[in-house]
C-alpha cells in the first residue's frame, strides 16, 4: 500500500527532491492512531525555506481533495511537521490479500538485472569451522537469496587458506610430534593439532625457525613429503566442510584457494615495486599508505615468501576476469575491516578497472561470554560439537510431543529446528554489532527465537489443513485490530525486503518476520477462523501469513516445516 502514499507523494513533489530520497522519507508511525504511513516535511523546509508545520498543512489539505479518487486513502492529516495518511481498511485488506494469493511465492520480488558475485563463509584449512564461521556464512547466504528474489543474477564464491603460515605450523607439528597417527577426517582432531602446535611455539619462540622453512617449503614445492602431507590434510579439510554447508542449506559456484593466487600475487606485488607503487623496507615489499591514514600494507616477507595481502589483489584480479559482474562483495569479520580498506586503496592505485565496484562488508565477530573466541587457542565451540548438542536437545523435544514418530522424520525435523534457532540467533542481530553467543541462549526455543517462527508457520498450516472446502470469497463483514495489524504487517514485506537488500542487512527481515508471527499469534488467540461467520476472510489471511512466512524464512536460508 505504500506505493499508494508515494505516488501522490511524487506528482506533488517532483522536481523538489529526488524520487529516490523521498521514497526512503516515507514511514510507519508507531501508533495505528497516528495513521499508516506519514512523510516528514522537514527536508522540505530546508529547500521551500518555510515552517515543516506550514508544508505539512499545506500537503494534507491538498491531498485531502483528491479523496474521492483515492479510495485507498480514507483521510490525511498534519501533525508536528508530518503528513499522515490513514488507508481504507477494507480496499487495504481486499489489495493486499488479492496480491499475495495471486502472486503466491512470487509476492515481493523485484525485476533489477544485475549481475553480483558475493564472496562469503572463508574457512581455513587445517583449522576448525567453528559456531563464529556460521555468522559470515547465513549473512553471506542470506544476501544471496535476497539479491535473487529481487531479480539478479549471484554467483557464490567462498575463498579458503589452504597455504600460509597456520599451514606451515599444523604440518611442522604433526610431523614433529604427531607423525605415527593416521590422518583422518574428523574436524576435532584437525583443529587440535593446529592449537597444539600454537602452544608448542609459544614456549619456544625458537622453534619459529623451523616453521618458517616449511612455510618455504610449501611455496616452492621443492620437498616431496611436506607436499604429500599438505595435499592429504588439505583434502581432508575441506571434505569435512560438505556437510556443513549441506546442513547450512549453503552452496558455492566457485570455491578459490590461496594457493591458486600465491604466484599471481608475488608477480603483481614485484610489478608494483617496479612501477614505484611499491617499495621495500627491511628487505620486504610493502605498501607505504600512511598517508591516507591506512599505514603500511606488507606484501612479500623479507624472506620474499608471499602474505595474504598480495594473494587478494591476485584474487580481486582473477574475479574480475573470470566473472564478469556489476558488483563484487566480500564480507568479512571487522577485524579484517584495516586490511580490506588497504586492499581497496591498492587496486586504486593500481588503476584497477573494476575498483568502483570491488567492496566489502564487515560483520561483528562472535565472542564467547568468557571473551574472544579463538581457532589459535582452541577457546571456541566447533560446528559439530555444538550441533550434536542442539540436535541431541530437538530430538528430546520433539519426541515429548510425537512419541511415535519415525526416526527419519525425527532426524529432518530436529536439524531444520536447530538451522533456524543458530542461524535466526545470528541473523536477529544487526551485522556490525559483535554477538555474544551463548549456547543456553540459543538452545531455548521460547521467546524470539527461530524455532519460535517455525511453529508459529506451522500453527497457520494446520489450520488450513483442517479445511475440506475452501471458500474463494473474501467476504469482509467487520475487521477486529487483530485483523487490520495483520494485513498491514502483511503488505509491508516487498518494502522490508528492498530496505534489507539496499542496506545489506538480514536483520530487517529477521525483525519483520518475528513481528509478523507475532501479529498472527496474536490475530490466532483473538479471530477464530473455523466456523466463524468471518472464517472466508480469515481462512486467506492464514493462507497469506503461511506464503509470507515461508517466503521471508526462506530469505533467511531457513526452511520451514509443517508440524513441530
Amino acid at each position: 500500500m505504500k506505493e499508494i502514499v508515494f505516488s501522490l507523494l511524487e506528482k506533488e513533489l517532483k522536481g523538489k527532491i529526488k524520487k529516490e530520497e523521498f521514497e526512503h522519507l516515507i514511514e510507519i508511525p508507531p501508533s495505528s492512531e497516528m495513521g499508516d504511513f506519514a512523510f516528514p516535511c522537514f527536508a522540505l523546509a530546508k529547500i521551500e525555506k518555510k515552517s515543516p508545520i506550514l508544508i505539512a498543512e499545506q500537503l494534507a489539505e491538498k491531498f485531502r481533495k483528491d479523496l474521492t479518487k483515492k479510495s485507498e486513502i480514507s483521510n490525511v492529516d498534519a501533525k508536528a511537521g508530518y503528513v499522515n495518511f490513514f488507508m481504507n481498511k477494507r480496499e487495504m485488506t481486499e489489495d493486499v490479500l488479492n496480491k499475495i494469493l495471486k502472486e503466491q511465492e512470487d509476492y515481493g520480488r523485484g525485476k533489477e538485472k544485475s549481475k553480483i558475485l558475493i564472496e562469503f563463509s572463508q574457512p581455513n584449512t587445517h583449522k576448525a569451522f567453528h559456531v563464529g564461521h556460521i555468522r559470515g556464512t547465513s549473512l553471506g547466504e542470506s544476501l544471496a537469496r535476497t539479491f535473487e528474489f529481487l531479480g539478479n543474477k549471484v554467483i557464490r564464491a567462498n575463498y579458503s587458506g589452504d597455504t600460509g603460515m597456520h599451514i606451515a605450523k599444523w604440518i611442522w607439528c604433526y610431523q614433529k610430534f604427531h607423525k605415527n597417527e593416521k590422518l583422518i577426517n574428523d574436524e576435532s582432531w584437525i583443529a587440535g593439532i593446529y592449537v597444539d602446535a600454537v602452544k608448542r611455539l609459544a614456549k619456544n619462540e625458537d622453534l619459529q625457525k623451523e616453521v618458517d622453512e616449511i612455510n618455504r617449503k610449501i611455496e616452492s614445492k621443492e620437498d616431496k613429503k611436506v607436499n604429500e602431507i599438505w595435499s592429504k590434510t588439505r583434502e581432508l579439510s575441506i571434505k569435512s566442510w560438505d556437510k556443513i554447508y549441506k546442513e547450512l542449506g549453503t552452496y558455492f559456484n566457485i570455491h578459490y584457494f590461496e594457493s591458486q593466487v600465491e604466484l599471481e600475487g608475488k608477480k603483481i606485488a614485484l610489478e608494483l615495486l617496479d612501477k614505484g607503487i611499491a617499495k621495500k623496507s627491511d628487505d620486504a615489499v610493502i605498501m607505504d599508505l600512511k598517508e591516507d591514514n591506512l599505514s603500511v600494507w606488507v606484501l612479500l616477507r623479507k624472506d620474499g615468501t608471499v602474505l595474504y595481502s598480495a594473494k587478494d589483489l591476485a584474487l580481486a584480479i582473477k574475479k574480475v576476469k573470470e566473472f564478469h559482474a556489476d558488483r563484487y562483495l566480500v564480507t568479512v569479520g571487522d577485524e579484517q575491516a584495516l586490511h580490506f580498506q588497504q586492499l581497496v586503496k591498492t587496486l586504486e592505485l593500481m588503476n584497477f578497472e573494476n575498483k568502483k565496484d570491488y567492496n566489502f562488508l564487515t560483520y561483528g565477530m562472535v565472542r564467547l561470554p568468557t571473551g574472544k573466541m579463538s581457532s589459535r587457542t582452541g577457546d571456541n565451540i566447533l560446528y559439530s560439537d555444538f550441533m550434536k548438542e542442539m540436535m541431541e536437545y530437538a530430538t528430546e523435544q520433539i519426541k515429548k510431543r510425537y512419541s511415535d514418530i519415525k526416526d527419519k522424520e525425527l532426524k529432518d525435523r530436529a536439524l531444520k529446528i536447530c538451522i533456524s534457532a543458530i542461524k535466526y540467533s545470528m541473523l536477529k542481530q544487526d551485522p556490525h554489532k559483535i554477538i555474544v553467543f551463548s549456547k543456553e541462549e540459543a538452545l531455548n526455543f521460547d521467546g524470539n527465537t527461530g524455532p519460535y517462527l517455525l511453529y508459529s508457520y506451522a500453527r497457520a498450516n494446520s489450520i488450513v489443513k483442517k479445511v475440506k472446502k475452501k471458500s474463494k470469497e473474501i467476504k469482509i463483514v467487520d475487521l477486529k485490530e487483530q485483523e487490520i495489524d495483520l494485513i498491514k504487517k502483511l503488505g509491508d514485506f516487498p518494502e522490508v525486503v528492498k530496505k534489507s537488500n539496499r542496506d545489506l542487512a538480514p536483520n530487517l527481515i529477521a525483525n519483520y518476520i518475528y513481528d509478523l508471527a507475532q501479529a498472527f499469534n496474536e490475530f490466532y488467540h483473538e479471530c477464530p477462523v473455523l466456523g466463524s461467520a468471518e472464517e472466508g476472510l480469515r481462512l486467506k489471511l492464514v493462507e497469506a501469513f503461511k506464503i509470507v512466512m515461508k517466503s521471508g524464512l526462506n530469505l533467511l536460508g531457513i526452511q520451514e516445516i509443517d508440524e513441530m
